[in-house]
């Protein structure tokens, strides 16, 4: 039997109604989120400018750093000046750091000036960095600085850089001790009198640049456990050093240090920039992990 056929019309309505139909039912479903294509940028929390007092460095000059800062993704470094290890005049050198930071930095650079506890008037030099210049924290250089954890003032310094809301980061090393200069005689900076005086001041907001603690660890343990201490990883050396000492270990045992508290710090220029980004990238650390490490951490430790 033959089946009649459309009137062209009522064919023509009839697709049209469909076709609408779809559209519309298309237009119901909500479009994927765009996919990110580019890497999180880096927030570098060590590197330090001008002369290294010792020998040149390949990018002492803060152009030259901060074009190879961008090349790697570092959206944004902390910065303290190695006039800072020998100098007197700390005035004079923090004012050249925050003009350094403002004339080269590019957005980039935050300058974080020193004080050395074993000088008169010290609390005028914190009270120009955070006042006049703006800076986010200080850097001590304990050794150099011809002091050791154990001076009287430190705690009183804690105090002080919590109460302005600053951070206060504290350099354990800055090069191996077998190739110090020879006329240097640098000791060995014990961690363990700062431990008491963190306890006393809870939020003080201090970060360990390139520390490894001690052989038995104890000292790094006490910080963790004791402390709320913040740490960078240049100095955690070895083959996946890094994930041993943030991830849980057999048996989901707890890791030495909790990966809330580390962040990236490459140590640059006195390191490779690219030496930092090995340590980063050498363990396996799922997104969250890298991306906590990277910046998210930084951003929690920085003041508003």
């Amino acid at each position: 039997m033959n089946t009649p056929l459309l009137p062209r019309r009522r064919f023509l309505r009839q697709a049209a109604a469909a076709s609408a139909a779809l559209t519309l039912a298309r237009a119901a479903i909500p479009a994927p989120a765009p996919v990110p294509t580019a890497p999180p940028g880096i927030v570098d929390t060590h590197v330090t400018l001008f002369r290294w007092p010792f020998r040149r460095l390949k990018y002492d000059a803060t152009p030259a750093l901060v074009a190879k800062l961008r090349r790697h993704r570092i959206t944004e470094a902390w910065a303290g000046t190695h006039e800072a290890l020998l100098h007197k005049d700390l005035a004079g050198a923090n004012e050249r750091l925050a003009a350094e930071c403002r004339a080269h930095g590019a957005g980039l650079l935050r300058p974080f000036g020193s004080v050395n506890l074993a000088w008169p008037d010290w609390e005028e030099d914190l009270r120009r960095c955070h006042e006049d210049h703006r800076m986010p924290g200080l850097r001590l250089f304990p050794g150099y600085q011809t002091f050791d954890l154990s001076h009287p003032d430190l705690g009183r310094l804690i105090q002080l850089t919590a109460e302005r809301g600053l951070i206060l980061q504290i350099v354990f090393q800055m090069e191996d001790p077998r190739v110090h200069h020879p006329l240097l005689s640098l000791p060995v900076i014990d961690a363990r009198p700062l431990v008491p005086l963190l306890e006393r001041t809870p939020a003080a907001r201090v970060q360990l640049l390139h520390f490894a603690g001690n052989v038995a660890g104890t000292d790094l343990r006490a910080l963790v456990d004791r402390t709320g201490a913040w740490f960078e990883f240049s100095r955690w050396e070895g083959n996946g050093r890094l994930g041993q000492l943030i991830r849980p270990g057999p048996g989901g045992a707890r890791p030495p240090v909790p990966e809330s508290r580390v962040l990236f710090g490459s140590h640059a220029p006195y390191f490779p920039v690219e030496t930092g980004l090995l340590r980063l990238f050498e363990s396996p650390l799922d997104a969250e992990t890298l991306h906590a490490l990277m910046h998210r951490n930084a951003r929690r430790l920085l003041p508003a």
